[in-house]
């Protein structure tokens, strides 16, 4: 009887370890469908500024600021105030994020949507660009 029991147990955790498992799928499902894509014209919008070390660090001085809280400071999209309404804020080493143009990145950051906020009004063209370049430099530090 005993054997019944723990056998019973075993169905119980089996069937829990599933369901679980099947409900993180179809919630990872509903996140790749909800992919926020930046407009088509986003992507021809070209980096009016030079890549170099200078840029990197004033980015990083800005990101750590604005963006730290929310996407983490390497940017893993773990940072303390990150998905408090259920929507964990962007990964920038997820390939996914570094395949996008430099212009759907910057218009991603100056225009937000749903709990990011559009940075157009709070920093300047060249603050938002400087923040593109660390962004993607991040992958290659982190």
């Amino acid at each position: 009887m005993n054997t019944t029991r723990q056998t019973a147990k075993m169905l119980l955790w089996v069937a829990a370890i599933t369901s679980g498992t099947l409900l993180l799928s179809f919630t990872n499902i509903g996140n790749v469908q909800d992919r926020w894509v930046a407009p088509k014209t986003a992507d021809t919008i070209k980096n009016p500024y030079e890549v170099e070390p200078l840029t990197v660090k004033q980015g990083e001085e800005i990101y750590l600021m604005y963006c730290a809280p929310c996407h983490g400071d390497y940017g893993y999209g773990n940072g303390a105030a990150g998905g408090a309404a259920g929507i964990l804020p962007a990964n920038f080493h997820d390939p996914v994020v570094q395949k996008q143009t430099d212009g759907a990145i910057y218009w991603k950051l100056s225009e937000g949507r749903g709990n990011m906020p559009g940075f157009k009004d709070a920093l300047s063209e060249e603050q938002r660009w400087q923040l593109v370049v660390f962004i993607r430099d991040l992958p290659k530090n982190n």
